[in-house]
């Protein structure tokens, strides 16, 4: 018996009683979810870990799991979420103080603490409360031989019990069988490569925050060795061996910290990715510069594991011609797009069934819906391809980060909000330095009125500032963000960083006007409304602005305000 809160946990009878005594009655699969819970107190567990260990080898939403987790409040009397609290982006941790009674000593035995308790050994093993401790035997007792019926008799029962006891185990057993264990990575701290005082501090600090950041990774495990030798116990479980291997190194050259990072199959030893970042050290805080190495060398690094972790091995030829793609677009310009779009269209008709090649295409059409360079007629035609493109790879790789990328776009751009904050959380989980993920993360939060979180979102994801081909999105979010909120002096800054990278649709100089216009440089304003109708020629005060579906009244009111700003600035009423 579990005891915490007050409650009581029995799993004999698999129920929950009340500090009262009331009995309550919970589905198993909601029980089966509190004894986990509870065995792992005051330990952060992934929504992943969750599922799959309450619902092995099932396919089933995610609101199977919140629906246990509401369940659980509910009984516990925790409207508050101290008990069982989320952790955003993370998971969920039980916050209580867990103590343990044998049933047979339930009244006079002092409880074990929680931290006495081994946490269950696997999370896959909790589908239904443990089996009840068989009783130890009675001491031999010598007989008459049994003969005829009755010594069959004897014989069969012993088959029945052990049947039976086989058949209760079964599912625990094929569960622990089939459940394939996640890859294990272990971290080595990198190497300081530049002989100063600053290099090492950083190559320590770059390590502890790519392994902090590695272990929000839902599809693998990630291990770092002790700082200091410790002396083995008797009672220490082994350390788990690795199956990847991380090793990097840091140096300073000049105005610039370069990282280098390579992922080792440990088994053979064969180098599976390697990859680069430089990052200035000048122009930008310490703080900055340790957050955007670490998210440098980590979005490409969670890209990697990713692949290598999935049923599926990316071709090389694919993740060429994505690559040539996405070179093309880096710098954003009509003919630069497309170029990479004839790429991406040949590759498909020629390999009809790539993922990847079929996700960067979705992906390819919705950026183009979103920056205006279709015939307006034909968006609504193009959406319907790239959510046919995107159905059956989601069918096919449901955790897949290309796939979840185009996947998240595509219903920010379709004003699926409430969706698109799913699954582009989702996203994170697999890459939780995706700034494009946050970005639509950042579009869905201001649409639906939410102008502070979205302004939180859009400068976490121009902290990181990866990946390069999303650098203009973020500071267009945050300076449109702003002015939707009337800072305008403020948002002028990120709009222009934004433009600097690209001109884009003209959205960006429209903006732009309206910040100097609401200012007072009416000047100015006309100046920067003519040069972005250039760029989007016939935009007008009634289609300059984004579809209303779905928006809030909030962001509705906000945007009819920047829109008769830009009118005053020149931009024709209709």
């Amino acid at each position: 018996m579990l005891r915490f809160a007050g409650f009581e946990l029995d799993l004999d009878r698999a129920e929950l009683r009340a500090p009262d005594g009331e009995a309550i009655r919970l589905r198993p699969k909601t029980f089966a979810l509190l004894h986990l819970f509870a065995t792992n107190a005051n330990r952060l567990l992934t929504k992943q870990e969750l599922m799959t260990a309450i619902w092995p080898n099932v396919h089933v939403g995610d609101d199977s799991l919140f629906q246990c987790i509401r369940e659980i409040r509910s009984a516990l009397r925790d409207k508050d979420r101290q008990i069982v609290k989320s952790v955003s982006g993370r998971g969920y941790l039980f916050e209580a103080e867990v103590v343990t009674v044998p049933l047979e000593t339930a009244t006079d035995a002092t409880p074990a603490r929680a931290d006495d308790l081994q946490p269950i050994p696997a999370l896959d093993r909790v589908d239904q409360p443990p089996p009840t401790i068989a009783p130890i035997p009675a001491p031999i007792i010598r007989t008459p031989r049994l003969t005829g019926l009755r010594r069959y008799a004897g014989i069969a029962g012993v088959i029945a019990v052990f049947a039976v006891g086989m058949a209760a185990a079964a599912p625990t057993l094929m569960r622990h069988l089939s459940t394939p264990e996640l890859p294990i990575l272990t971290v080595l701290p990198f190497e300081a490569r530049t002989s100063d005082a600053a290099t090492p501090v950083m190559a320590a600090n770059v390590t502890d925050r790519l392994t902090d950041g590695l272990s929000k990774i839902g599809n693998i495990r990630v291990t770092a060795p002790a700082a200091e030798p410790q002396i083995a116990m008797a009672s220490t479980a082994p350390a788990p061996k690795s199956d990847y291997i991380l090793r990097g190194e840091l140096q300073h050259n000049n105005d610039k910290w370069e990282i280098q990072a390579r992922l080792i199959e440990a088994g053979t030893g064969q180098v599976q990715w390697s990859g680069s970042y430089n990052v200035p050290s000048d122009s930008i805080s310490e703080q900055l510069q340790q957050t955007r190495l670490t998210a440098g060398i980590g979005n490409q690094l969670a890209a990697r594991i990713n692949a290598i972790t999935h049923l599926r091995i990316t071709s090389p030829e694919s993740k060429i011609i994505v690559e040539q793609a996405a070179a093309f677009i880096n710098q954003t310009n009509r003919e630069r797009f497309a170029a990479a779009q004839d790429l991406l269209e040949k590759s498909h008709a020629a390999n009809p069934d790539d993922v990847d090649i079929a996700a960067a295409l979705s992906a390819h059409l919705m950026r183009g819906v979103a920056m205006v360079w279709y015939p307006s007629g034909d968006t609504s035609a193009i959406e319907q391809r790239a959510k046919a493109l995107l159905s059956d790879a989601v069918k096919r790789e449901p955790n897949y980060i290309p796939v979840l990328q185009g996947y998240c776009r595509l219903l920010q751009t379709i004003n699926e909000f409430s969706e698109t904050l799913v699954v582009c959380q989702n996203a994170l989980r697999f890459d939780p330095w995706d700034g494009l993920a946050m970005f639509q993360i950042g579009m869905a939060q201001l649409r639906l009125g939410r102008f502070e979180d979205a302004l939180a979102t859009f400068e976490r994801a121009d902290a990181i500032d990866t990946p390069q081909v999303s650098r203009w999105t973020w500071p267009l979010g945050a300076g449109f963000t702003l002015a939707m909120m009337e800072r305008y002096e403020q948002a002028l800054p990120w709009l222009e960083q934004s433009r600097a990278i690209t001109p884009a649709s003209g959205r960006t100089d429209l903006l732009i006007a309206a910040c100097l216009q609401a200012l007072g440089r009416e000047q100015d304003a006309r100046g920067i409304v003519t040069r972005g109708l250039k760029l989007r020629p016939g935009t007008t005060g009634e289609n300059v602005g984004l579809p209303t579906k779905n928006q809030s009244p909030r962001y509705n009111a906000s945007a009819e305000r920047l829109t008769n700003l830009m009118i005053a600035a020149g931009l024709p009423a209709k």
